[in-house]
């Protein structure tokens, strides 16, 4: 296997939640370069849904979940990893353009009141310097004959999400 490929990983992460509850899901697949151009080429991504993690949050929202279920996944990445990540979250995709902006407010909105996610805009911000990732924005819920590879990947995230989420609103 090729090292340079070997040593690049793909991240494909989204996440579910009940507003009603507050209950949600985080979902995400991490896999390296290599396996994704096999993925690529066969044209099949059956095989990645068994590789897929997931994780439950609580007292959450949309916008907030995103966010866990990112931090929650580069858990997992490689310390020398070079990663690119693929997500729907238009918040996580315009972090990198806002950090100015959010460090020299220190984290605060134009009243001063602390930003209600400073500790997890801080610690993606911690993550972006470890591994300068790149961010790529998918469109989620494409009707499936537009869908990618890529495309079809954040699928099953999504999916794995949705349904993970729907099973924890089920249980006590």
């Amino acid at each position: 296997m090729n090292n340079a490929l070997a040593s690049r990983y793909a991240l494909f992460v989204d996440g579910s939640v009940n507003p009603q509850s507050g209950v949600g899901c985080g979902a995400f697949l991490l896999i390296t370069e290599a396996t994704l151009v096999k993925i690529v080429s066969s044209q099949s991504c059956g095989q990645a849904n068994k590789h897929i993690k997931t994780q439950r949050f609580d007292k959450t929202s949309s916008t907030h979940l995103e966010l866990e279920a990112l931090l929650w996944a580069l858990h997992a990445v490689p310390h020398s990893a070079q990663l690119t990540i693929y997500t729907d979250c238009q918040n996580i995709i315009r972090l990198p353009q806002r950090r100015h902006r959010l460090e020299a407010a220190n984290y605060t909105n134009k009243r001063g009141q602390q930003l209600p996610l400073t500790h997890l805009y801080k610690r993606f911000y911690q993550y972006q310097n470890q591994f300068g990732f790149l961010l790529e924005k998918l469109k989620g819920h494409k009707p499936q004959n537009e869908k990618t590879v890529m495309d079809q990947l954040f699928s099953l995230v999504d999916k794995k999400a949705r349904t993970t989420c729907r099973e924890f609103q089920t249980q006590p």
